[in-house]
């Protein structure tokens, strides 16, 4: 009789350690997988809004220089509003990023920072493709471009024995070397620029889609009725 209580009694002590391991598990697990997500989430508006701004201030740089070169370019032709949009996208990024580093934030002002920053950051992918669009077609009207100075402008046209075809007046114009190799290459620049710019807001949309869609709580229990805790899928 002694004998057969052994083996009840060794197996029940056997089982309290294991439902602590189990408990304990689940307890250690938990905070670390949510404060890994909590990192993850909010990290990744730190670095892709600097690099925004870094690219912004870069795009507006290179703007302003090719607006030196003639005053009478195009807004189309030196996209220096791209650069101070994207670095609106960045301040928005960086203001996402300090309201989740606090942890009493309100839910509803962090949804509306998100959502902010998700169409700031298609908007910013939509123009970025515009400017290399454009940056393209005028890189390859300046290869074609046969120019004179005239005074203190420079006169250029596409054929200079078609008398009807398109000519283009840059003022201000000292030298046409200007208009048909540093304009070309400021071109070139804009959009290996807008084009890494493009790839950033990209990444950022999808950052901040699958942080808000793909990581919620499905409503499944697990654990102990006690330690009410909520898995995430």
């Amino acid at each position: 009789m002694g004998s057969g209580k052994s083996p009840v009694g060794s197996s029940g002590g056997g089982n309290a350690p294991l439902g602590n391991g189990k408990k304990g598990k689940a307890e250690t697990g938990g905070p670390a997988v949510e404060e890994a997500q909590m990192c993850c989430g909010c990290r990744f508006p730190l670095l892709v809004a600097l690099l925004q701004l870094l690219l912004g201030i870069a795009i507006a740089g290179v703007a302003f220089l090719m607006m030196a070169i003639s005053p009478s370019l195009l807004a189309r032709e030196t996209p220096h509003w791209a650069g101070i949009i994207m670095c609106v996208v960045s301040l928005v990024g960086l203001i996402l990023f300090c309201i989740t580093r606090v942890h009493d934030e309100r839910a509803s002002a962090q949804f509306i920072t998100k959502l902010l920053y998700f169409l700031l950051c298609t908007v910013g992918l939509v123009i970025s493709v515009l400017v290399i669009a454009f940056q393209c077609h005028h890189f390859a009207l300046s290869k074609g471009l046969t120019c004179e100075e005239i005074g203190n402008d420079c006169m250029c046209t596409l054929d200079r024995e078609d008398p009807i075809a398109r000519t283009f007046n840059y003022s201000g114009v000292t030298d046409c070397s200007a208009i048909r190799s540093t304009l070309p290459m400021y071109n070139l620049l804009q959009m290996v620029l807008n084009l890494a710019q493009a790839i950033v807001c990209l990444v950022g949309a999808f950052m901040i889609w699958k942080h808000r869609y793909q990581v919620f709580f499905a409503g499944l229990q697990t654990g102990s009725p006690s330690a009410q805790q909520w898995q995430k899928v």
